[in-house]
């Protein structure tokens, strides 16, 4: 049997025939054997009601019953399937929320305050203060906050990774009421800053708020990198400075300095800070002078928060004087610093160290007085002296001796408390001899102004809008009845990531829970109002920290976080009320520092990609300097201030806003482009109809002048005769082109300059400012992506040579009505509807409708000018004056502009006649075509707007016929004379002189 079989099992012997009969005939006899059993079981599948060896279909063959004929009728039936879910997930997944605050404490006895009380003083701008601590990192900013507050532990460190970091990430607002050394509490609207060199973004953000500025030094390290950048930054802002001098215990335990060495090294640290104050640019509201810190003025206060004590001269003064009470405290703190001594003898203070000799007296003669003591600086008698004693009994004497000690000081401790490590002592002594931060209140309330006093410094540097007009009004006076302004500069994530809360400050007005608003964005103005929404504050809470007060209104001068406006923010906004449509928007934040390290990202799973994008907007919301675009790669790209700021940017976007995986590539730095010669070529840019044409070259900006220009040495809106100076003295620049200076880009301050380098002789100047706006804004855009690389340019200066403008009529007549609003706008006059009736009359001469011009066609349209606008605007204006004497002063003068806005108001809402006599008229004029088509034309070429007009109904192609060109020529002619004669005499309306010798070549 073996040989018929292969190696792997296969067959290969011979077969017999008789095999297959067999094999068959055993395969029949099994078969008649299955044949003869099946009877005998019970049969599932078989359909009785077939006959045997009847033909089933597929479709009604049945292999099993049916759940009902096993399980009866009604019964349900439920079909599992096969579990697709990982064995290591669980079925039921468990609830798990998100919350990435730390939790809540308990409110110290300094914050656990009525809330009636806190409402109450909120309604009195004079009793509140709004100011920024910012310093450098470790600076213990945080721990004195916790000083301030009576709480521990990091108290303003919300967020979970700042607790486990110990460092701050986000700028943190807390409200809290503070008393003050005659016991008149205030409410503190105060912000703890990040120290870290790579938020400097939140620093700006909190200043913007803020009136004032405490800057917290080590006293130790003293001037930091980072301490430099906030001083730029608050004295571009224009606050108020106060300095708090940290980390007195450092002196006395780590270096162990002696007395006059401490005094010696503080006299340093704030020597330093004033020296680098003195080297920078100022807000305009110094007027010149440089702020300066000094104790005798009581603007310096020292602090040691770990052991919970501060003071400034005059509180430790007032120590004094509630031991002996011939002493006034004020006279003594201004003799507590600087080079005065205090000579223990005759108990004087002197402004010499060494006592002079009695006349007749020789140095060698002996004389009792060299065995005297000598005389001690006065800030060293008087508190570093006691203090290095308190310091040296506490940690150095026994516990039972040192009981008298501090009965003696006023400070009394339980025996418990005597037990106690030297460190815990230290604090527990410490702060009852200096009780509670008095003395840091009352220097802050006495040096940073209330809001309602501080508006008119920084309502103007503010606010975009003119200062005249109830709206500018109302926040100069910080008017709680006033018309509502807010202006928003952070957005806060809640404690589960669900949402963002706005952290405005209420300029003027009150701001009610479940108000509609409008929120206005960055790029909103009058004449782009695409950066509006409106929307509905929901909820209304003053921040402190890790707790919440909700209200339910805020009044001007007050922090507030606000629910339900975040959609539409990116950075910063401004909210007023609904109706209100003439409010201009609050600038947008300026840093001192930029965004250098570019990082890419992608998720892991391609699917994950929307949620990217999504958690990426968020990122934009939140962190002010944070930037994330697109490249034309398609990647996705995070530009951050540095390491520790992309960090925590890929922390959030990881956590909190996405919980998808992310794929980095290495953070790269980002370059700037430039020139290093001029051009070499004339780069021009046409219009497509090959009439205009813009001619230009680049060449290298002078050293440090995009240096300055950053810095705001110098800025547009310092006025042209300034400008032109600054050039002229400093850069050597020609006159010509030191007022030909059309911006700085990007942003308005950024290192690149824009010239306008024609020839009044050669180049039609006021068709140029025409279109000035458009080729700012081109040049904005080039120098923010530059041509190599698309990153920003830096130290160019682009200049406009060769311009070739050919402007249609309607341009030039915009050009002449731009030149009547400009003179009305400096009266207040709100002409938008002038421009408006002038278009539209105007732009019809340059559409090409079927049919030759009429003859008549000027006549009527000189009638119409003359009876419309002329003479109405003549007889108003004459009528105002008459009502308002000559106007002669600037009463009277005011007069005449509310007369004629109201004029202005009238003739608005009279808009829609004005264009119906329009469209009459011109349909006189051509008589082919239909009044509803040529409606649709104007609608659709942008000249008018309305919506009872059907854009479906315009002129067909039969109706775009060209005028001959010689009655279109003569008509041009015929109708610049007309323009001429209407801007002569709008020109004697309103006293706008015109002539050469008063005009300005640079526009």
């Amino acid at each position: 049997m073996s040989d018929q079989y292969d190696e792997f099992g296969n067959f290969i012997g011979k077969i017999d025939d008789s095999e297959p009969e067999d094999s068959s005939s055993s395969s029949s006899s099994d078969d008649e054997e299955d044949e003869e059993e099946e009877p005998k079981e019970t049969p599932m599948d078989v359909d009785n009601s077939v006959s045997h060896g009847a033909i089933v279909l597929h479709e009604d063959k049945q292999d099993y019953p049916e759940a009902e004929e096993v399980f009866g009728k009604g019964t349900e039936v439920v079909v599992g399937e096969e579990d697709t879910q990982p064995i290591e997930k669980a079925i039921i997944e468990p609830k798990v929320e998100k919350k990435f605050h730390a939790p809540e404490k308990k409110k110290s006895k300094r914050m656990n305050v009525q809330d009636d009380y806190i409402h109450h003083v909120m309604r009195m701008p004079k009793l509140i203060r709004n100011l920024t601590v910012a310093g450098s990192l470790g600076h213990g900013k945080t721990t004195f906050f916790d000083y301030a507050l009576g709480e521990s532990g990091r108290y303003t460190d919300v967020r979970k990774d700042e607790q486990e970091r110990a460092l701050s990430i986000k700028g943190t607002p807390v409200s809290v009421l503070m008393e003050n050394d005659k016991g008149k509490n205030y409410l503190f609207n105060m912000m703890d800053t990040p120290g870290h060199v790579n938020f400097l973004d939140e620093v700006a953000a909190a200043c913007r708020l803020s009136d004032g500025l405490v800057l917290a030094v080590d006293a130790i390290e003293g001037l930091m990198v980072q301490t430099e950048k906030v001083l730029k930054q608050a004295l571009l802002e224009g606050l108020s400075m106060v300095l708090l001098i940290t980390k007195m215990d450092r002196l006395i335990l780590e270096l162990k300095l002696p007395p006059h060495d401490a005094f010696k090294k503080l006299q340093h640290v704030i020597g330093e800070l004033n020296g680098f104050i003195r080297t920078c640019q100022l807000h305009p509201r110094y007027n010149g002078v440089h702020p300066r810190f000094s104790p005798d003025r009581n603007n310096v206060c020292f602090s040691a928060a770990k052991f919970a004590w501060s003071f400034t001269l005059l509180s430790f003064a007032k120590i004094y004087a509630g031991y002996y009470n011939n002493i006034d405290p004020v006279r003594l703190a201004q003799r507590l610093w600087g080079e005065i001594y205090y000579d223990s003898v005759s108990l004087k203070f002197y402004k010499e160290k060494t006592r002079p000799r009695p006349e007749g007296k020789d140095d060698d003669d002996d004389d009792s007085d060299d065995e005297l003591p000598e005389r001690k600086l006065a800030f060293v008698a008087f508190i570093l002296e006691p203090l290095y004693k308190i310091f040296a009994q506490v940690a150095g004497e026994d516990p039972k001796s040192l009981a008298p000690m501090l009965d003696e000081i006023g400070v009394r401790v339980w025996r418990n408390e005597l037990r106690m490590d030297a460190d815990d002592l230290l604090g527990i002594v410490t702060s009852r001899f200096f009780t509670d931060p008095s003395g840091f209140v009352s220097m802050v309330t006495e040096h940073i102004p209330d809001p309602s006093s501080n508006a008119t410094n920084r309502v103007p540097w503010l606010y975009t809008g003119p200062q005249a007009g109830p709206t500018a009004e109302g926040m100069l006076r910080c008017d709680a009845n006033g018309l509502l302004m807010v202006y928003v500069t952070k957005l806060y994530s809640r404690g589960d990531a669900s949402a963002f809360d706005a952290l405005g400050r209420v300029m003027s007005g009150t701001l009610r829970r479940s108000k509609q608003v409008r929120v206005l964005g960055e790029a909103y103005t009058e004449e782009d109002p695409e950066d509006m929404s409106l929307a509905e504050t929901n909820r209304l809470w003053v921040p402190q920290g890790r707790h919440r007060l909700e209200i339910d209104e805020a009044t001007a001068g007050m922090w507030v976080l606000i629910e339900g406006i975040d959609s539409t923010i990116m950075k910063t906004a401004t909210i007023c009320d609904a109706k209100n449509d003439s409010a201009f928007v609050f600038k947008p934040l300026s840093f001192v520092t930029s965004s250098v390290v570019k990082l890419a990202i992608e998720p892991l799973l391609p699917s994950d990609l929307p949620k990217m994008v999504e958690g990426l907007r968020k990122i934009n919301k939140t962190y002010p300097l944070a930037q994330t675009r697109v490249e034309e790669s398609g990647e996705h790209v995070i530009i951050g201030t540095g390491e520790m700021h992309l960090d925590s940017i890929m922390h959030d976007l990881r956590k909190m806003y996405t919980e998808i995986e992310v794929k980095v590539a290495d953070p790269v730095t980002v370059f700037c482009e430039t020139v290093i010669e001029t051009s070499s070529l004339k780069c021009y840019a046409e219009t497509p109809n090959k009439r205009n044409k813009i001619t230009m070259i680049a060449e290298v900006l002078e050293k440090g002048l995009g240096n300055a220009i950053e810095k705001r040495d110098i800025s547009l809106d310092m006025g042209k005769k300034v400008v032109r100076t600054f050039f002229e003295e400093n850069y050597g620049w020609d006159t010509l082109a030191a007022r030909s200076v059309w911006a700085f880009g990007p942003d308005t301050q950024g290192p690149n300059v824009l010239l306008d380098d024609t020839i009044a002789s050669e180049v039609d100047k006021r068709g140029l400012l025409s279109i000035k706006d458009a080729v700012v804004q081109g040049f904005q855009w080039a120098a923010r992506e530059g041509p190599l690389c698309d990153e920003q340019m830096r130290n160019v200066k682009f200049k406009n040579v060769i311009k070739t403008l050919k402007l249609e009529d309607d341009a030039h007549s915009l050009l002449v009505i731009d030149k009547f609003a400009g003179h009305l706008e400096k009266n207040n006059i709100k002409t938008v509807c002038i421009p408006a009736g002038f278009t539209a009359c105007l732009q019809p001469m340059d559409l090409a409708f079927n049919g030759p011009f009429k003859s008549h066609m000027r006549e009527r349209f000189s009638s119409w000018f003359q009876k419309k606008f002329c003479k109405a605007w003549k007889k108003g204006e004459k009528k105002a004056r008459q009502k308002a004497g000559q106007g002669e002063d600037p009463e009277q003068e005011a007069a005449v502009s509310d007369r004629l806005i109201k004029m202005s108001q009238k003739v608005k809402t009279g808009t829609k006649d004005i264009r119906d006599i329009h469209f009459q008229w011109i349909h006189k004029a051509f008589t082919d075509v239909p009044v509803d088509s040529l409606r649709a034309s104007f609608v659709k070429s942008g000249i008018i707007q309305g919506d009872d007009v059907n854009p479906a109904a315009d002129l067909d192609a039969t109706h775009r016929l060209e005028p001959p060109a010689d009655e279109r020529d003569e008509l041009d002619q015929e109708t610049h004379e007309l323009l001429e004669a209407a801007a002569a005499e709008f020109d004697a309306l309103f006293g706008y002189d015109d002539t050469p010798e008063n005009s300005d070549p640079s526009g």
